[in-house]
Formats: C-alpha cells, structure tokens, sequence
C-alpha cells in the first residue's frame, strides 16, 4: 500500500527517538508500519521505539502504564508524535452532518471505508509527525505548568502535547481556517494557574469546575469549517446576493494583524443573521475561525449541539456563580493564549431600531483581564459592520416599536426565520473590517498598573468599546434604500414623483461625497433616474415604499403603517449626518437669541450633543466642535470654493442673516433625521408632569405609548415612528440623566422646564423643516418650467 510521507520527523544519525503512533483502523497501522519501515531504512544507526496508540484523546491504562516506563528510561529520548492525517474530501454529507451533530471526526473516513478510499487515491492518506521534543524538555514544561506529580499525569500531559504537535502540523496543511482549540477541559483542569485560582472559591470543586468547562467548551469538527458557512449561505442566499461585498484591502490588513496577536471580532447586529455570516466571511476569505458567544436561548433541539460543535460558546443568561464566572475568566484566557479568536455583538443584542446601541462590557472585562494577566501581549479588538440592503426582520421591529412581545426561539421559529429569506430580493451584504483597536494601547503594559485599578480598567475600557463603534460606523457604508427611506420620511407622508426623488436625493449625495462617506454602489447609482427607480421599485409594495400609479405619472410615499419599518433603514445612516442635523437646529435655536447668538449657538451645540448622547456616539468634546466648525465653513465659500471665514460673523449678527444661513444651506435633514427622537423624549417628558417621582420603565412606556397614539390622532406629533417603545426606552435614560426620575426639590418645577426645552427643540426643527419646504418648492417649479415651459 503506497501513500504519501511527509518528512516533518528528522532524526539524525544519534537519535533515541520514541514513536507515538496513532492509528484507529487496520488500514491506518499499515500506513505506520509501512512510514515506520521507511525511517528505519533511512536512518539505521538511529533506536526508534513505537508506542502504538488509539486515536482517542483518552488512551487505554495500558497504553498509559507503557508510556511511564518510556519515558522514565532517557530523559535525551526524543518524543516524535505520528499520526495518519486524511485530505479532505470523499465522504458523503449525510454522514458528515450525523458526525458533526455526534462530535466525531468527520476529516476521518469510517474503517471501513478507509481502504476503499486508498484503492481509488492513495495520495488521500498521509503521515504527518509533529516537532520532536526531548523527554527533559517535556518534564520541564510539565513542572512550570500544571500542579500534578505522578508520573501518570506526566504521561497524560505529553499525549496531549503530542496531539497538539500534530495539530499544529495538520493545520499548515488544511489552512489557517482549521485552527481549532483541542484539550480544553485537561489542560485547564492539570493548570497550576487554574487550581490555585480555584482554592480562593467557598466550596469550589475540580468536578464542578469540569461539569462547567463542559458546558461551555466547543465540540469543534473541521467538517463544520465547510458545513456551517455552506448552511449560512444557504440560507441568506434565499433572499440575498450570495455574493459578500468586502473591501478587499481591508481583509489583506486583518489576515496580517491575525497573525501577529489573537483577537476578538465585534461586530454590529442588524439581524440573526450575523452570526452566520462572520463565519461565512472568514472561511471564504481564508481567514482562522472565530469561537463565538451566544446566549444559551439558542441552544434548542438539534441546532445546540449543531452550533456547539461549530464554535458556538453557549453562555448562561445570568454570572451570579463565583464558580462560574471564575472559570469563563478562565475558559476566556485559555483561549487568548492558545491565540484563537473569539466573536460576539458589542451591542449586546440586535439593535432593532437600526442605529448602533451602546457597547457592553462585560465579555470584555474578561477578556481584558486576561490580557492584564500577561496571557497575551496583544489582544486585537476588531471591528466589523455587517450592513444589508433591506431585511425582513424590520416587520418584527416595527412590532416591537409598538409595544410588541419578544418571539422565543425554538424550532418552529427557526423554520420560519428561514421561510422569510425566501420571501423576496433583499438585496446585498456589505461586511467591513477596519483597523483593529490594540488593548496594549489603552490599557498598557501587561500585569502594569491598570491590573490593579478597576476604575481606571473600566474607564479604559469604555474607550476601546467606543472607539471599535466609531470606527464600525465609520466604514458601514450609506446604500440608496437608507437614503430613500429617509427622504420618503422626512415628506412625512406626501408622494413624490421619481423626478422629485431624483432631483431631492442629489444634495445628500453631494453631502456624503464632500465628506468621504463610504457608499455602496446601489447609493452611486442615485445619480441617475434609473438607480432612483431601481431602488423604490425595491422597496415597493409596503416594504416599506408605496408606489401609487393609477394617475398621470407615478409616484411614492411611506405609508403611516409603514414609517416604523422605513425608521430603521434611516436610523442606519443617521450618524453621517448627525452633525450636520444638529447644526441646523443649533443655528435655528441662536436665531432666536436675545443675547450673544455666537455663543448662544455654541451652547445649543453641547447641549444637544447631550441629549442624544444615549442614542448616538459622539467624537470627544473638541473634536466634535472641530467638526461643527468644520460643517458650517462648507456653507461659508465663494464661488470658487475658497473659504471667506465669515460664518462667525453672520452667527453673531443673528436673526435673519442665521435664517439666510440656513436657507443657503443644502441639504436640510435634521427633520428627517431627528424628529422622532426629539418628538419621543417630549412624550415622555410630557408624560413625566403628573407622573409618580419614581415611576418604573414598564409603567413609563405604557404611559408614553398611550399618549403618543392620542398625539398622533391629534396631529400633534410629526409621524408613528415617534410612538415607539424602542425610542421611549431611550428617553428614559434622558431623563434620568437629568435627574428627573427620583424624589427630590422642585421636581414638578424641573420636570416642566424640561418639556418646553424639548417643545423648544422641536419648535426649531419645524422652522428648519419650513425652510427646507420653500427650497424644495422653489426647486421644483424651476425644475418644471425648465421641462416644460407651458406647465
């Protein structure tokens, strides 16, 4: 029987070489026998002893009690693991899903199938031998590492380091994508650093420990490196491009700081999906796996050993068990060490609103602490934005917005989720990856100073989280059904004519392309009334666009049933014009200033920039004012685009010269952008006058949405999507920001003042919405004599 040999093994002419051979089947120990010849052959004068082993990771005592006295004989003796590695490839599905769902190899052919495979290929079996190691070497890192004395254990420890050898050499055959974590639950339970952590926990066991480690580890099958991305793009090739849209550049800079330091893939969460798609992202790129945490709600039926035997991490929903949260930390640093990396949503959760929520910290903490440990000296926090042209899912968060119930997960709601791809064309993925955050950087060196103060580790922290969501923002790209949605909105329910949108949507891309804004190529295609038809006809039929075409020309409108669903296309690019928004409410507000309009809207600027801290992220305090400063000279130029450093001046003079600012200025969106937010804290801050000092969340949001809807009847609020559940929570926090959620001195008094501040607020935006009406009208008859002089 021929198959092909690596020559990884080097033995020379002097070695005491001792063979760890594993082999499962007849076939396997003929290609040993045969390998084994071979060195022999070639290398006479060298003693090579053979321990033949099962390929298990729990070897028979026997083999166990031979390898004692093999290793007690020479302490020069080389240890030389070998074991048959079989190229992929050959095995029917159906027996690969029964063995992935089973956690069995399924990179290894059944015996009996074994010499069936090498009749046809021989080239399919190969012998690969991992980095030989003298038995003193292997002792040494048996003392430093692990508590255990007996020479069982010893032995035990270097089978396991023999099956990692062999790891390490099977993945420079298969790919950095194979990377996989093996030997968890031995490594860290025989850890020096783990028992001794585990003696400071009342009533901490090694058995409780284990059953927990357990839990948490992943079964991982390379099988399941091909399998679950093929699953996941299947199932959002249903209604997606199969085809990923990535920045090419971006993924060539990621695969090389993957190399140098493990890292942690956080990325934005629009839909379920996302956590089929990072997979699907780093397979098909070639990029190591990552091990990704998710909530153990997801662990039902078939899918929880599916996904645990993928890279799925199942947590609890609550780490109130020392024990439990000690060995996370652990299980976290275990794995940083070993450099694999790991996943989850910095959110936390999907945003169902469409607009990045605020980071959690709490996987974070543990990770951070592992590097303050000294277990890495780098951990890489990388940003990804997952984005999509439309997605089924906002029907769902509109039901929420309404006041609407969570859906629990299980096999029926699995089977519907994947129905829904099918539905209709959604349109592209667009997945980005930009520079990584170094915690190196924020939070020095390891074992330094932050491993001692929790406070300044918090606050360190809270920075990288807010820098790797700045930077996910910076790079999801606008696409045209973002703009759309938001122009559509912001008509607050009047139809346009495709000449309308046409000619409307050319400042806002100016705007983006003035501010080097990524956009997709759906977005470019706006320029041009064929793209603008393209993407309403997408959007058509209440997804959330209403084409009505029994008149003279088509035309498009949102309907008010449908403005929660188009919220969230909008709420997703709200942070490229958030500054802009928020200069023109500023400008609005210093207009009617009795004193010192400057610094009036200055002032409004901040104040502001506070309100909506909790539902958008911010550049810091200077940087912020650079940009407003940045936004207003862009109105301040002549003809040829040279700045006349004249804004202040025309700020200072107030009243009308503001107004003629803002007249000039193009585009106008802060209604479009910023009403519901502004509408929804006025709600609730109307609600809060005659409301208990410490009214509870849910008693709030029942209030809240019960005056909304009387709001809205009345015509008192701008549009639905400002009746929302989601934006009420959000106005919660506004208001307890302002301490105006617990007992206290003249609460009624604050609580009112806080009201007409925000009635103040939306009082600017409706000027600035008259505004940009007159521009929009006066554009538009232009547009319409031109075409047609007779009109």
């Amino acid at each position: 029987m021929t198959t092909g040999i690596d020559d990884y093994p080097s033995f020379s002419t002097t070695d005491d070489a001792l063979v760890l051979a594993s082999a499962s089947s007849p076939a396997e120990l003929e290609l040993l026998n045969d390998w084994l010849k071979t060195q022999r052959r070639e290398h006479p004068d060298t003693t090579v002893e053979v321990l033949q082993l099962p390929a298990t990771d729990e070897p028979a005592p026997g083999a166990v009690a031979r390898l004692v006295e093999e290793l007690e004989s020479d302490e020069d003796r080389l240890v030389v693991p070998v074991r048959v590695f079989w190229v992929p490839g050959g095995l029917p599905t159906r027996l690969k899903v029964v063995g992935l769902i089973s956690g069995r190899d399924t990179y290894r052919p059944p015996e009996i199938l074994q010499r069936r495979i090498l009749r046809k290929d021989p080239s399919r079996a190969r012998i690969v031998a991992g980095e030989p190691a003298k038995v003193s070497e292997l002792r040494k890192q048996w003392s430093e590492t692990t508590v255990a004395e007996n020479p069982r254990e010893f032995a035990r420890f270097v089978l396991r380091r023999a099956v990692l050898a062999i790891e390490r050499v099977e993945l420079r055959l298969l790919g950095p994508e194979y990377k996989s974590p093996r030997l968890v639950k031995p490594e860290m339970l025989d850890s020096a650093r783990f028992r001794q952590g585990l003696e400071q926990i009342p009533g901490a066991t090694v058995e409780k420990a284990g059953e927990m480690l357990d839990e948490l580890s992943t079964g991982w099958s390379r099988f399941s490196v091909d399998l679950i991305p093929t699953m996941g793009r299947a199932i959002f090739s249903r209604g997606f491009d199969p085809r990923i849209d990535y920045d090419r550049s971006e993924i060539e800079s990621m695969r090389h700081a993957l190399e140098q330091h493990p890292a942690v893939l956080l990325f934005s969460h629009r839909s379920y999906l996302d956590g089929v798609i990072v997979p699907v992202a780093m397979q098909e790129n070639r990029l190591p796996p990552v091990y990704t945490f998710a909530g153990i709600n997801l662990s039902f039926g078939l899918m929880g050993p599916l996904f645990r035997h993928s890279g799925v991490i199942f947590l609890r929903r609550k780490l109130d068990d020392p024990l439990y949260k000690y060995v996370l930390r652990q299980y976290v640093g275990y794995i940083v060490e070993k450099r694999f990396n790991l996943n989850w949503s910095i959110e936390g959760t999907r945003s169902r609103t469409g607009k990045m929520l605020p980071p959690k910290l709490g996987l974070l903490a543990y990770v951070a602490n592992a590097y303050l440990d000294g277990r890495s000296e780098d951990i890489l926090l990388q940003p990804v934005s997952i984005s999509f042209d439309q997605l089924h899912e906002t029907a769902e968060y509109a039901a929420y917005a309404r006041g609407g119930e969570k859906t629990p997960e299980g096999l029926s709601w699995l089977y519907n989720f994947i129905k829904a791809q099918g539905e209709r064309n959604y349109g592209k993925i667009y997945v980005r990856f930009p520079e990584a955050v170094s915690m190196r950087e924020h939070l020095g060196e390891p074992n330094g100073e932050m491993a001692h103060d929790e406070a300044a580790k918090r606050l360190a922290m809270q920075k990288m989280a807010f820098e790797v969501a700045w930077r996910i923002l910076r790079v999801t790209p606008v696409n045209a059904t973002n703009l759309v949605s938001a122009l559509l909105l912001g008509a607050r329910g009047v139809a346009l004519t495709l000449d309308q949108l046409h000619h409307t949507l050319q400042d806002s891309l100016d705007y983006l392309e003035r501010k080097n804004t990524p956009m997709t190529n759906s977005a470019l295609r706006l320029r041009t009334a064929e793209g603008v038809r393209s993407a309403v006809d997408a959007l058509s039929g209440g997804h959330p666009v209403t084409l009505v075409d029994s008149g003279r020309e088509p035309v498009w409108r949102i309907a008010p049933e449908d403005e929660l669903e188009a919220a969230f296309y909008r709420n997703s690019l709200i942070h490229a014009f958030q500054e802009t928004s928020i200069v023109e409410l500023a400008l609005a507000y210093s207009a009617r200033a009795a004193t010192d309009p400057l610094q009036a809207f200055w002032d409004q600027v901040m104040r502001l920039r506070d309100l909506l801290k909790f539902d958008f992220y911010f550049a810091d305090s200077a940087a912020f004012r650079d940009n407003v400063a940045e936004e207003l000279s862009w109105y301040d130029r002549t003809p040829e685009g040279q700045a006349a450093g004249g804004w202040e001046a025309k700020v200072s003079a107030g009243g009308d010269e503001i107004y003629q600012m803002l007249r000039s200025k193009r585009p106008l969106l802060v209604g479009a952008m910023l009403r519901p937010f502004f509408e929804a804290y006025g709600i609730v801050a109307d609600v809060l006058r005659d409301a208990p000092a410490e009214i509870g969340e849910r008693d709030l949001t029942k209030r809240a949405l019960g005056v909304g809807r009387q709001y809205v009847a009345q015509g008192r609020v701008g549009s639905n999507e400002s009746v929302s559940a989601l934006l009420f929570a959000t106005a919660r926090q506004v208001a307890a920001d302002q301490n105006l959620l617990v007992s206290g001195p003249d609460l009624q008094e604050r609580r009112s003042a806080f009201r007409d501040e925000l009635r103040g607020i939306v009082a600017d935006m409706d000027k600035v919405d008259e505004i940009a009406r007159e521009q929009f009208y006066y554009r538009d008859k232009q547009r319409r004599a031109e075409s047609d002089p007779s009109d």
